[in-house]
């Protein structure tokens, strides 16, 4: 029998595999996306941003943020520009396809960029008035980690919003959604961004990922106060609101 691992070395082993797979979706991520949630992704955003304690002029922090998309939110919102948007992913493949999407915004529009692990955020404590991550939770190598980075990076008042996967609460439509996630959406995934594992994944990860309840306690642990959750789309997503009142 193998030396078994250390949580350290699974935590790096499994980071390297998530990290490999999504630098090799990034070309066909935007269009995967569109297809695959009939383009509510965009509303999900949307909503996510509105939900953030919003400082025009303030400094945010987009993490996990794959392509860009909810960074480019930020700057459309009716209330007021940020003063900084900062993006960071652990997967330079979609680092550069952010950075593609802002250089032919009109104008082009900075968005700083950081390859990093949300466990080791590389910013200073009390740094941005606001965190988002859309559909990245359920890939942190250590969920409570990274948790406690977000706190330690969010200034007094600040304000986190997290954007993930859920299954439905009501019986039917629940076993509805398992049928699509675990059938035809892998075979969708695979076809059109030719590699079937990430999409094979997704259905595994969002199946694995903590139920609201707990989630929302795990942000407490962590350090958030005033942590509430809500359902959004019949419960196949759900938002997660949290402050840091210190």
């Amino acid at each position: 029998m193998g030396k078994p691992m250390h949580k350290e070395e699974e935590v790096e082993r499994f980071s390297r595999q998530i990290q490999s797979m999504f630098n090799a979706i990034a070309p066909r991520y935007d269009l995967l996306n569109r297809v695959l949630s009939c383009g509510v992704d965009q509303y999900w955003r949307k909503r996510a941003i509105r939900r953030l304690a919003w400082k025009p002029g303030g400094r945010y922090l987009d993490l996990a943020c794959g392509t860009g998309d909810v960074a480019l939110e930020y700057f459309e919102r009716r209330d007021g520009c940020p003063g900084q948007v900062c993006a960071l992913d652990f997967s330079e493949a979609m680092l550069r396809q952010a950075g593609v999407k802002f250089q032919n915004r009109r104008p082009p529009t900075l968005l700083p960029r950081f390859c990093a692990a949300a466990e080791a955020l590389p910013f200073r404590e009390k740094s941005f008035d606001g965190i988002s991550v859309a559909f990245g939770a359920r890939n942190f190598a250590d969920r409570e980690q990274a948790l406690r980075e977000m706190v330690r990076v969010l200034k007094p008042g600040g304000c986190a919003v997290i954007l993930e996967f859920s299954l439905p609460r009501e019986p039917l439509l629940r076993e509805a959604y398992r049928a699509y996630f675990d059938r035809v959406l892998p075979r969708i995934g695979g076809w059109v961004s030719g590699h079937a594992d990430a999409y094979t994944y997704l259905p595994e990860s969002v199946g694995e990922f903590p139920e609201r309840v707990e989630f929302a306690e795990m942000m407490r642990r962590a350090g958030f106060d005033r942590v509430r959750h809500r359902d959004m789309t019949f419960g196949i997503v759900t938002l997660y609101v949290g402050t840091q009142d210190a």
